[in-house]
């Protein structure tokens, strides 16, 4: 699912695509036809890359043509999308947020990892000196489709596996990464032949700063940011990455309205 910043995009390379195609039905024949069918083209092709990688292609170009996005509530989202600001009575405030990919579920941990989990995590946590949020976007999926996501992911890991292996000088850290990620695949796989439905999680975390002017705001915010980033990756053992355009958008969205269902909030995740 594409945000409001992303269909504007979209609707306007369909536009183009569309006027293409009535060109060509207009003219018929003759040397513009090339033109109007390379146009028709472009703007089908903008329109499914708008779609499925909007949040990276739009950032470049509001960065290029120094777009300032400005909505309804006066919520401000400069060219580099990495950030959402408001001025409240003279004083600014700007949100970044970070996404957390959880590879590991808490139920897989022994008894003595997840008391090391959470005395990590707890010694983590009060080492941040402002308020977090931290969010957690829960479903059950699709036993089926599960399964077969994750026999292609472990066929994947693999071959990656199987290639860093058979080369005359395997990086033993890789090898080691592909392993693991192997025998995630395998344990997540015998999960579900014992019949454990599998639980789909989308988290995110924001830091929220307050400047005198807009500029301090978001350095402080982005400064905030890669201290929690730091934090939370090593607390959680997970991967945190900075949210940029679409994927910020959605994030700021679901704090008002969130999908409903598990196939709505699956297909709103790239």
């Amino acid at each position: 699912m594409a945000s409001t910043g992303a269909k504007t995009y979209i609707y306007g390379s369909m536009a183009v695509g569309i006027i293409g195609a009535i060109v060509i039905g207009a003219i018929g024949s003759g040397p513009f036809v090339i033109i109007a069918g390379l146009i028709a083209f472009l703007g089908s092709i903008g329109a499914m890359l708008f779609w499925k990688f909007g949040y990276l292609i739009i950032p470049l170009i509001t960065q290029r043509t120094n777009i300032v996005l400005i909505d309804k509530a006066g919520y401000e989202i400069p060219p580099s999308q990495d950030v959402i600001v408001r001025n409240a009575d003279g004083v600014y405030y700007a949100s970044v947020f970070l996404g957390l990919k959880i590879f590991e579920s808490m139920t897989e941990k022994t008894t003595e990892e997840t008391i090391a989990y959470s005395q990590f995590f707890e010694r983590a946590i009060s080492n941040i000196k402002y308020v977090t949020k931290v969010a957690y976007l829960l479903y059950v999926e699709d036993v089926g489709e599960k399964r077969k996501t994750i026999e292609a992911k472990r066929a994947e890991g693999q071959l990656r596996l199987a290639r860093e292996r058979d080369k005359p000088q395997p990086d033993v850290l890789k090898i080691d990464k592909y392993e693991k990620e192997v025998a995630i695949r395998d344990m997540e796989l015998q999960r579900l032949i014992k019949g454990i439905k599998p639980m789909g999680v989308i988290a995110y975390a924001q830091t929220t700063a307050v400047g005198v002017s807009k500029d301090a705001a978001i350095a402080t915010a982005r400064a905030q940011a890669n201290e929690l980033r730091t934090l939370l990756a090593n607390a959680l053992n997970v991967e945190v990455v900075h949210l940029i355009g679409d994927q910020m958008l959605k994030c700021f969205e679901w704090e008002k309205f969130y999908p409903t269902t598990s196939q709505e909030l699956e297909e709103s995740v790239i």
